[in-house]
Parts: structure tokens; C-alpha cells; sequence
């Protein structure tokens, strides 16, 4: 799979450090380098949670059988 710019993705694993979850949503906002994203992450309201740089074995396409959940952030800061 071909990411690019502004592509909705679901993030494959935790980043605790971060305070994302496997499973959050966010958008590719710039393509780095081979196979890396800088991907944001956002809360419901639109606050940016974090803007973090992936690979792309860790993010994934989002698929017609994803289902949207709202969780409450655990606060890391």
C-alpha cells in the first residue's frame, strides 16, 4: 500500500509515550523519507494529541469494517 499525504490511517501498536492507543486514527501530514510518515493524531475536539514520525509497518490503511470508538486520554504529561 502506497501511503500519501492526508491519508486517514489506524495506528498498528501502542505508543504509551504518547498516549496512543493501537487502533487510534490519525493523518499522514507529511511523507519523510522511504516507507516513513509524520502522522497527527488529534482528540475529538481537534486538540493536537501528538505528531509523531512512523514507519509504515506501523500504520495501516483504514478498512470498510472499522468501527469509529471515542476513549478517554490518559494523561502522560
Amino acid at each position: 500500500m502506497k501511503f500519501k499525504v492526508l491519508d486517514t490511517v489506524v495506528l498498528r501498536k501502542d505508543i504509551p509515550e504518547h498516549g496512543l492507543c493501537r487502533g487510534d486514527l490519525g493523518a499522514i501530514v507529511e511523507a519523510c523519507e522511504t516507507n516513513k510518515f509524520d502522522v497527527e493524531f488529534v482528540t475529538a475536539s481537534g486538540k493536537t494529541q501528538a505528531l509523531v514520525t512512523l514507519a509504515a509497518k506501523d500504520i495501516r490503511s483504514v478498512e470498510d469494517y472499522d468501527l469509529i470508538a471515542v476513549r478517554t486520554l490518559q494523561h502522560t504529561r
